[in-house]
């Protein structure tokens, strides 16, 4: 007990860069700790740091689909691969803005804009722009997901007023190369630095489920958390098999194993915010319920994310309902209640 008690606290060791903040085998400990242990501990982080109660609800429109050069064998957008996805034109800034008002009457205090690309032309920044200042003007906190990022690109979006920017590291570092083949580790996290450094606050995970190892899922957690700044937004996604794509005949990742995934990320990484993403179709209420007890606080509301199914409002508003959860305040859970 008193070796396994040792272990435990090296985990919350915090150091100066370039000693990691947390140790892959301490995280280990923790990920495997009788279930009941470790909801009980993730629990009392996240109570620590947030209202239990409050889930922040976020919509997310996909303003160019398909046609990506990327081949990340998760997705229906690729180009790679025959997912039956037609690919479409970068949205027209109005259109953008009437969808973000629509979610601003439904109740998103954050707006999501993805874009199926490698990485954006600069001729599209300007569009870019104005649909960020054009949410903001809306009172929503705004997030763009649109591959990789240029320093200046970056800039751009900051001086426009991002709030956050998506670029999931999608897995570990040892499992990564199985999955995307057409841009490394490194990649993404250069872009995940270049949008630090323009001063805009990062939103990072990854999926589950498709293939990897329990190590991986720790791995990968590990590596967002010992980030100079660990990520203000963490999604966390179950795959959703694509027919057609390469993981179309991928095994369901076991839910016990994905709320266990859930506790350990709301230990290393005790402010951020905690999205369930994709995948929430395909999990009962139960579920859902074990992953916000363990410290999941944020969802994607409406029934089509990006280009997948996605449980709808009224879905949602009875789960709610049934376990006592409101709506989060925009400024909400940012510091403990």
């Amino acid at each position: 007990m008193q070796a396994e008690t040792a272990d435990l606290k090296g985990a919350y060791e915090i150091a100066e860069p370039p000693i990691p903040r947390y140790r892959a085998d301490a995280a280990e400990i923790i990920y495997n700790l009788p279930f009941n242990d470790l909801l009980f501990r993730a629990h009392g982080v996240h109570r620590e740091n947030f209202d239990p109660n409050a889930v922040q609800m976020s919509r997310l429109l996909s303003i160019k689909t398909g046609g990506c050069a990327e081949d990340c064998g998760y997705c229906s957008q690729s180009a790679h691969y025959s997912t039956g996805l037609k690919a479409s034109k970068l949205m027209e800034v109005e259109r953008v803005l009437a969808e973000a008002r629509k979610a601003k009457e439904g109740g998103a205090t954050r707006y999501c804009m993805g874009a199926a690309w490698r990485s954006p032309k600069d001729r599209d920044m300007d569009a870019i722009a104005a649909m960020v200042k054009g949410v903001k003007a809306l009172g929503m906190e705004t997030c763009m997901t649109l591959g990789m990022l240029t320093p200046a690109q970056s800039a751009a979006l900051a001086q426009a007023g991002l709030d956050y920017y998506n670029h999931n590291i999608d897995t570990s570092e040892r499992f990564y190369g199985e999955i995307i083949t057409t841009r490394t580790f490194a990649d993404r996290l250069q872009t995940l630095s270049n949008v630090r450094d323009a001063g805009i606050k990062v939103c990072a995970g990854g999926i589950l489920g498709m293939g990897e190892t329990a190590a991986d899922r720790i791995a990968m957690l590990v590596t967002l958390a010992n980030l100079a700044v660990p990520p203000e937004s963490v999604p966390i996604n179950m795959l959703i098999p694509i027919p057609g794509s390469k993981l179309a005949d991928a095994e369901p990742v076991d839910p016990i194993e994905f709320v266990r995934t859930i506790a350990l990320a709301r230990i290393l990484m005790p402010a951020s915010h905690l999205r369930l993403s994709a995948g929430r179709s395909d999990m009962s209420d139960e579920m859902q319920a074990l992953c916000f007890f363990a410290g999941a606080n944020s969802i994607f509301v409406g029934d089509t994310l990006l280009t997948a199914d996605n449980p709808g409002e009224d879905d949602d508003s009875a789960l709610f309902r049934r376990l006592g959860l409101k709506p989060m305040e925009l400024d909400g859970g940012e510091t403990a209640p």
